[in-house]
Formats: C-alpha cells, sequence, structure tokens
C-alpha cells in the first residue's frame, strides 16, 4: 500500500486533488464499476452521463446558433465580431472534444476499451486539445471585452479602419512572374507589442530550458 503523500490519492498516488491539475479522470474515474453495465452504474456516474449529454447538445446548439449569426460579414468588420466567430468555432471543438473524453473514460474504466496504444494516444492529445480550446476560448472571450471597453470610451471617435487584421494578400508581376504573397503591416505601437510578445514567448521558454 502506497503512503500518499498531501493532495494525492489512489492506489498507486497517481491522483491529486490540486486545483490545477485536477483531471476527469479523477473527478469519476474512481466512482466508475468494472464490468457493470451502465444502467447498474453508480447513480454518481449515471447523472455525470445525463449532465454531459445535456451539456454537449446545449453547447453544440450555442455554437451552431453562434456561427450562423457571427458568419455573416457585416458583423465582422470589427475584431469583436472576428473574436466572436472564433469563439463559436472553438466552442464547437472544445464540447465535442469533451464529449469525446467522457465516453472513453467511462468505456475504458469499465474495461469495454483496453487497446493501450489509443488509450496512449487520447491520453496525451485530448486533454492538451482540451485545454488549448478552453484558454483560447477565455483569450477571445477577453479580446471582445478589451474591445468593447474601448467602444464605449472612444464612444463616436471608434474608427473600424484601425482596427484591422494585418495580416493580407498582395500580387507581384515582375520579370512576368507572378506571385502572390503574404504580407504583416503593423502600425508603430502594434509593431512594438508584437516585438514585445515575441520575445517574450522566446526568451522566456529559453531561460526555463538553461
Amino acid at each position: 500500500m502506497c503512503v500518499c503523500s498531501t493532495c494525492f490519492y489512489g492506489s498507486q498516488c497517481e491522483f491529486s486533488t490540486n486545483g490545477y491539475g485536477l483531471s476527469l479522470d479523477a473527478i469519476l474515474g474512481n466512482h466508475i464499476q468494472q464490468y457493470v453495465n451502465i444502467n447498474d452504474q453508480t447513480i454518481t456516474v449515471q447523472i455525470s452521463l445525463i449532465l454531459t449529454v445535456l451539456m454537449t447538445f446545449t453547447g453544440l446548439m450555442d455554437g451552431i446558433c453562434s456561427l450562423i449569426t457571427f458568419k455573416h460579414k457585416d458583423i465582422r468588420k470589427t475584431g469583436c465580431g472576428i473574436y466572436l466567430l472564433s469563439s463559436s468555432i472553438t466552442t464547437l471543438f472544445t464540447m465535442i472534444l469533451f464529449f469525446i473524453k467522457f465516453h472513453i473514460l467511462l468505456i475504458s474504466q469499465m474495461i469495454f476499451l483496453t487497446n493501450h496504444s489509443f488509450l496512449q494516444f487520447q491520453c496525451v492529445t485530448i486533454d492538451f486539445l482540451l485545454r488549448i480550446a478552453l484558454n483560447m476560448d477565455q483569450w477571445l472571450n477577453a479580446c471582445v471585452a478589451y474591445e468593447r471597453t474601448i467602444i464605449v470610451i472612444k464612444e463616436h471617435n471608434f474608427d473600424k479602419k484601425k482596427n484591422p487584421i494585418h495580416r493580407h494578400l498582395i500580387h507581384t508581376d515582375v520579370n512576368d512572374e507572378k506571385r502572390i504573397w503574404c504580407i504583416i503591416t503593423y502600425s508603430s505601437i502594434a509593431e512594438k507589442f508584437n516585438i514585445i510578445l515575441n520575445s517574450f514567448h522566446c526568451c522566456v521558454p529559453f531561460i526555463i530550458n538553461i
């Protein structure tokens, strides 16, 4: 028997109650009974299954409706429309991943799924993709809130032309060579911000690795 340190539990101390490390496996795994049909599983598992189906259905409907709303070109003339359209896509992606993750956990813990390669693949990919999707959605919502704040502050002085997508295509025709290039054009402030951001993402991981 393992003597687990604080915040860890399980037969091999494999689970943690730390808020940042808590996963679906740690929350629900011990409640799933092996070799038992879903109808005879614990009430916790059955309620979790019902809630997962309802959450997935609601999330998909919300994402689809948002996607239909924000796909119109007029709505996407400002950053908010683009952010909300992107958020709709990440919502759909998140709900599908969560639904898949829940059912893989349920089936594998009931020992109906024992393919080790598949389980290893989903272990290192689905949770990672879920975390990325959730973080992306939070940042997109933060961008929406930020732009709306700027609009409220500037009111009638807000200019959509000053809030462009900085990447665009240009066509060149030199010496009968026709090419299409993806060009980035920043304002001076955006350029400085981009330099700082790129430096941060480059230097911090490098320093950590040292």
